[in-house]
């Protein structure tokens, strides 16, 4: 992509940059952020943060700071002349607020496009900042860029020895921070400091980067200053707060030159500008007056969303589970393919009748906690995309879009149309949402409207994750269990941010394995994610983690197709409490347990192997109830008084045994939601997945209906195994 860089001049921008060439992205420009002026006629102007906490309205400052533009070829300095503006939206979640200085980037990046129209991302160097981070997202969606934050999330201890290591010269400008005396620190070199404050991160816990703001940088030289070094000849120290305990100082520049350095440095052929319209350094842009705060060009209505074709009620299915606080509704178009031309019409019809089911109930889009999105065809997953974000969008969750997972399943065959949806709604607003849409190296980013996570009542819901790599958003090398690898690490990545751990926390992991994958690659995909969370576990104990751990279920899916093509989606869900004391009870395979006859059965010894749960006392219930071919052979062989070794398997799955089998379900299922003091109530998801012709296919099984659902199911499609997940919860 070509690239826009936003550089302050202070270490974190410079880097950033730097990292965006080593990722292959092409810095058509940098941009020097700045200050605005008063009036047009009183141009007082700071480009550089580094050097703009010193005084704004001294000339000698912006001196230093345009010295920028001739060690870098691909300066684009812009100066802005209207009113001086504020950061009058102070909450983290950006809106769009006329006056706002947010408004000022829109305005210069806007800018930029008009005049480098090959311009498709903007580099910044947030590294901790969710203010930050969140503000130059919000500016990028409006204006179809990509934002890239390849220092996001990355450890400051390593990230600061990465910078040195890497050649960034920089000192400091501005301290502010307990044990940071403007006297000794002020105007050293960051190596020189390393030490310093690494010290005071132990004894103080100072982000020793500079994010808490403690200290400010300027780059004096680092390989992008390809001309020359700037060289700081004399300044004076000035105490802004002056302090006994943490000193407020910045420093006042008195001289400084160029110096030319003998060998031009080029990190790549990329760190060229070729775009002709760009002219040479030092071009500069005089942008005067009130701008709108929307381009027209980039600007769509998300009012209007398709001109969907009238369907028949009768084709339209709905269900939904009893519960009122945290339900789920599902929803699919019988016979689609008499009249829809694609998954991307069927998604239409379908998302629209949840968004009516929703408002039945008073309910929006914000309400949605999460999305499994199932479609007929991958190769329809770009128009289904775009269907998707003309419902689903920012402006209409304003506590965060839903996370989603996406993948293909035979849905036809069972008569569930190109498009079936199931929503997780809450009834209120206390969800918390991870929505990163900068590409970083920390996780796969969400381009969209859906987060990598949203945790809700203690229970994290994350998005499916793909062996993407993070820093390109492309699948990485290796085959299947590679990919499930990355998978893996994308997910603990995301677990971090919420203070927890996919190898102590998990409930369930639901792996989704592409039908493409070879036999023996699926078998190393499980010896991939055996390993995996062991090794995760024993780190994370390490470093001090949570002693109590959970003993998740995993259910393995075989998959028509994935997004990307990919080989494996991994789908965990995580309990988080909110008090750590939490008792967690986990059971991989339960003991036997003596109980009356229910359902027409007696327990025996080997229902057991039927079962897998997790509990956590009296808030989570997690089950995978998995029937074989044999075991359907065993049940109905009991009823018959017959060896299970006489049975003909093809009468196993006749009509008549049909019933056995599906009471057979609800038996096992009811004897371990008793057991564990749920109900059936309190059901939250469940799925009925079964094996046929090598292809999963999937139902939702939802409260009043599931009976019918299961048996019809079965009936239709039952060959060597099925399996269900139901997810209870308080």
């Amino acid at each position: 992509m070509k690239v826009v860089a936003l550089v302050s001049g202070g270490k974190d921008s410079c880097y950033a940059m730097m990292k965006s060439i080593q990722y292959g992205h092409e810095v058509s420009l940098s941009l020097c952020l700045s200050s605005v002026c008063r009036a047009p006629n009183n141009c007082k102007l700071c480009r550089m943060h580094g050097i703009a906490v010193i005084q704004k309205a001294d000339t000698r400052i912006h001196k230093a700071s345009s010295l920028l533009e001739d060690v870098i070829d691909m300066v684009l300095s812009m100066t802005i002349c209207m009113k001086l503006r504020s950061s009058w939206h102070q909450t983290l979640n950006y809106k769009t607020t006329p006056g706002d200085e947010v408004e000022d980037m829109f305005i210069l990046l806007n800018e930029v496009k008009k005049q480098i129209p090959s311009i498709t991302a903007v580099s910044s160097g947030a590294i901790a900042s969710d203010y930050q981070r969140l503000r130059v997202e919000s500016v990028c969606s409006r204006l179809g860029l990509v934002s890239l934050a390849y220092l996001w999330k990355q450890d400051q201890s390593l990230l600061l020895q990465e910078m040195i290591t890497n050649g960034i010269l920089a000192i400091t400008v501005k301290v502010a921070a307990i044990g940071l005396d403007p006297a000794k620190h002020l105007g050293k070199e960051i190596a020189f400091l390393t030490a310093h404050l690494h010290k005071l991160k132990e004894l103080y816990g100072i982000n020793v980067c500079g994010e808490g703001g403690e200290y400010e940088t300027l780059t004096l030289d680092c390989p992008l200053f390809i001309n020359a070094r700037i060289v700081l000849d004399e300044f004076q120290t000035v105490l802004h707060s002056p302090g006994s305990i943490a000193s407020v100082g910045v420093i006042h520049p008195l001289a400084f030159h160029l110096e030319n350095k003998d060998t031009a440095i080029s990190l790549s052929e990329n760190d060229k500008t070729s775009d002709s319209s760009l002219e040479k350094k030092g071009s500069v842009f005089v942008v005067q007056g009130d701008f709108p705060q929307r381009s027209e060009a980039t600007c769509q209505s998300n009012s209007e969303t398709t001109n969907l074709v009238e369907v028949r009620d009768d084709r339209i299915c709905i269900s939904k589970t009893k519960k009122d606080n945290i339900f789920s509704i599902c929803c699919w178009l019988q016979d689609s393919c008499k009249t829809s031309a694609g998954s991307h019409e069927d998604l239409a019809v379908v998302l629209k009748h949840i968004e009516s089911q929703l408002a039945g109930y008073g309910f929006g889009w914000e309400h949605v906690l999460y999305i499994h999105l199932y479609i007929a065809d991958m190769n329809e997953f770009a128009a289904v995309n775009e269907t998707y974000v003309r419902f689903i969008t920012q402006e209409k969750c304003p506590f965060g879009v839903p996370s989603r997972s996406t993948i293909e399943l035979p849905l036809l065959q069972v008569s569930l149309g190109r498009a079936y949806i199931e929503v997780l709604v809450a009834n209120d607003n206390s969800k918390n949402v991870l929505h990163v849409q900068s590409i970083s190296s920390w996780a796969p980013s969400c381009i969209g409207p859906y987060s990598q996570a949203t945790l809700h009542k203690e229970i994290l819901h994350m998005a499916g994750q793909l062996g993407l790599d993070p820093p390109t958003m492309r699948l990485c090398n290796g085959g299947p269990s590679a990919e499930l690898e990355q998978a893996l690490v994308n997910s603990e990545a995301v677990a971090n941010v919420f203070n927890c751990s996919i190898s102590t926390s998990a409930i369930v992991f639901t792996i989704y394995c592409s039908a493409h994958t070879p036999l023996p690659e699926r078998f190393k995909i499980q010896e991939k994610q055996d390993s995996f969370l062991k090794q995760t576990r024993l780190l994370h104990l390490d470093k001090g983690g949570k002693c109590k751990i959970l003993d998740p279920i995993f259910l393995y899916l075989l998959a028509p197709d994935l997004p990307k093509r990919a080989s494996v989606e991994v789908k965990p869900i995580l309990f988080v409490p909110e008090d750590e004391e939490t008792a967690v009870t986990s059971v991989q395979n339960p003991s036997s347990f003596t109980v009356g006859n229910r359902w027409g059965f007696q327990h025996a010894q080997w229902h057991d192997s039927c079962i897998q749960k997790c509990v956590v006392s009296g808030k989570i219930c997690a089950i995978i109830l998995s029937i074989t071919e044999n075991i359907v052979v065993k049940i109905c062989s009991e009823s018959l008084g017959v060896n299970d070794e006489d049975m003909d398997h093809q009468n196993s799955v006749s009509k008549g045994h049909m019933e056995r089998v599906l009471r057979f379900c609800v038996f096992l299922l009811d004897k371990v939601i008793v057991e564990n003091g749920f109900s059936w109530e309190d059901t939250m998801v469940s799925f009925l997945y079964s094996f046929l012709n090598t292809v999963y296919s999937l139902i939702l099984i939802t409260s009043d209906i599931w009976l019918f659902t299961i048996f019809n199911h079965i009936l239709q499609s039952l060959a060597d195994v099925a399996m269900m997940l139901l997810f209870l919860n308080f």
